[in-house]
């Protein structure tokens, strides 16, 4: 039975959003989802918010200073606070001007200026929280907002804030495909495919390791996989000749306009833990190789990846330590038990949240009424300090 709600007045949004995918991606999925309702939105960005798509490139979008606290050295680190104070000045005056229901932030210092003046007016406010650490700036501010969201249930909880939970809202083309992507495992001498993705522009080690670590399959095993994998544009041609020297069918891309539906066919992924990356997985139940970036700040991608390995649903493989020839035994053997493989897809589907937009929606509202917070977005355990 479809889910109907009470008709409610327009409601004025200002949505904060900037920087990379993992910020970007849920705020998009949400003006899709408020726009939809009958929604006013509004985009505050930095000066990297000028080439969005889809919805939030639709958006009336203000944009504002915007600087990194943590700069590089000294000088870096007082021009991002110079910036900072200048940007949060902007968007006061903004704020104070339109007078919005609520005020949306995804995390990142391309929100920290908009939540921050919002705070300041004592504005309704939201922050979703994509990954199982959290950022400094959602650090800052969890404590401070009307309402904090979390994609992940067991997110590392700032001190004096209360969570509540959401999940991870993905794109509607992968969503489309979640009820129709049961997982079928290839078995005998079927072909195998594997994809290969490393974040919007993929990662160069996977260009040099992947093919090195499938060059040393035996000739069964290597005749069985399929590749598909994106590759920075730098990496093409070096990963096409790798892959031809040692005899694979490999396609090789900077950007596929049609991942979702290669997501869908694959049977298994090695890619890395960003917290985009893990609701689609998650979202589809696909069985990943998951390899954290290990730059990444405060090491959340670990987190992340660590979470769904706990349950099941993937194997982690810190960069660190991995090999080709180690990266080459894990494939085979995984190759050679589809069984495991699908257990692994089925634990990985179970913990999709395919209504987590709808939910972060919900609690954008109720925090903009002045509502208590939906039921669906209580967590039912402790969250770790």
């Amino acid at each position: 039975m479809t889910e109907t709600r009470p008709e409610i007045r327009q409601l004025r949004i200002f949505l904060a959003a900037g920087g990379t995918g993992g910020h970007v991606f849920p705020a998009e999925a949400l003006a899709e989802e408020l726009t939809n309702r009958g929604h006013a939105l509004t985009l505050v960005t930095d000066k990297r918010g000028q080439s969005h798509g889809g919805r939030l490139g639709q958006l009336e979008t203000r944009r504002i200073l915007a600087g990194g606290i943590a700069g590089r050295g000294l000088s870096g680190r007082l021009r991002g606070m110079l910036e900072l104070g200048l940007g949060t000045l902007q968007a006061w005056n903004l704020l104070r001007a339109q007078k919005p229901d609520v005020v949306v932030g995804f995390g990142g210092y391309a929100a920290l200026p908009t939540m921050l003046a919002a705070i300041r007016l004592n504005l309704p406010t939201v922050v979703h929280e994509q990954n199982a650490i959290p950022g400094r700036a959602n650090r800052l501010l969890a404590p401070r907002v009307t309402r904090y969201a979390v994609a992940f249930a067991k997110a590392q909880r700032p001190r004096g804030s209360r969570p509540y939970l959401t999940g991870m809202p993905v794109r509607p083309a992968i969503l489309a495909l979640r009820e129709s992507a049961g997982y079928l495992p290839s078995e005998g001498d079927a072909p195998f495919h594997l994809l290969v993705t490393g974040g919007s522009q993929g990662a160069r080690v996977f260009s040099t390791l992947i093919p090195e670590a499938i060059g040393l399959f035996d000739p069964a095993h290597k005749a069985r996989t399929r590749v598909t994998q994106q590759c920075r544009p730098e990496d093409l041609d070096e990963a096409k000749a790798r892959y031809a020297e040692i005899g694979v069918d490999a396609e090789l891309s900077s950007f596929f306009g049609d991942l979702p539906e290669r997501l869908r066919d694959a049977h298994l992924v090695i890619c890395r833990s960003g917290a985009s990356t893990m609701g689609e997985l998650s979202a589809l139940g696909r069985p990943a190789i998951l390899v954290p970036y290990p730059f990444a700040i405060d090491d959340h991608q670990t987190a992340n990846a660590r979470g769904l390995e706990e349950v099941g649903g993937a194997w982690l493989m810190s960069q660190d330590h991995l090999s080709a020839k180690a990266l080459a035994e894990r494939l085979q053997a995984l190759m050679d038990q589809p069984k495991v493989l699908a257990r692994t897809a089925a634990k990985a589907y179970a913990q999709g949240v395919p209504d987590a937009v709808a939910r972060l929606a919900d609690l954008t509202i109720a925090t903009a009424l002045g509502n208590p917070a939906p039921a669906k977005t209580a967590l039912d355990q402790e969250i770790a300090p």
